[in-house]
């Protein structure tokens, strides 16, 4: 039985022993789809890593799509050549098990061009983003079979200056920050409600 294993990420691109053989499977097949996003921004190389009924969904705004041709349509026209050129993701966390990855992590940009997965209808401010992110990627056959991605919208909206913080609990690039440093100050919000 193949057991789930956290892989602190920082060294998740060395050989861990503690994998068993089927995890380091998965992960190499995670890698190489990531590497397909980010770094070559090869949508055919992203889909060849894919099952053929694979779905994409960005939970918080629901962008994505269901199907090669239809995940493959998203990721060439409004995914790919829409990731900001500082893009970088700041991992925090793996977690593998038999059928599945999870990945936590925070994506840093600077918002210079339009970025409709993530930010539909909402031109360029040229502001800087931080914002962690959570992804549970599904696999079957070797490959990736579904990608939910989770982030925290709010605070990417309230960096952007297009939410107001101090009328709402919520925060801004505070919840990146803490996210990497466990250390820094908990209960702001409710601090900031109680006063």
């Amino acid at each position: 039985m193949v057991t789930e294993q956290t892989v602190n990420q920082a060294d998740s691109r060395q050989a861990d022993p503690n994998l068993t053989p089927a995890q380091e499977a998965l992960q190499a097949v995670w890698e190489a789809h990531i590497q397909s996003e980010f770094a070559t921004h090869s949508t055919e190389d992203a889909l060849a890593t894919m099952v053929e009924d694979a779905y994409v969904n960005h939970i918080p705004v629901m962008t994505g799509g269901v199907g090669k041709p239809a995940v493959g349509e998203f990721y060439s026209k409004s995914f790919i050549p829409q990731i900001p050129p500082d893009f970088e993701l700041v991992p925090i966390s793996r977690t593998i098990g038999m059928d599945q990855l999870v990945d936590e992590m925070v994506g840093k940009f600077t918002h210079t061009i339009q970025m409709d997965w993530m930010l539909p209808g909402v031109a360029p401010t040229g502001k800087r983003v931080e914002v962690p992110t959570v992804a549970i990627i599904r696999f079957r056959d070797g490959k990736v079979a579904h990608e939910h991605l989770y982030w925290d919208q709010a605070s990417v909206l309230v960096q952007l200056g297009l939410l107001d913080p101090g009328r709402l609990p919520v925060a801004g690039i505070e919840s990146a920050r803490k996210a990497l440093d466990p250390s820094l100050p908990s209960n702001a919000l409710i601090d900031r409600a109680i006063e």
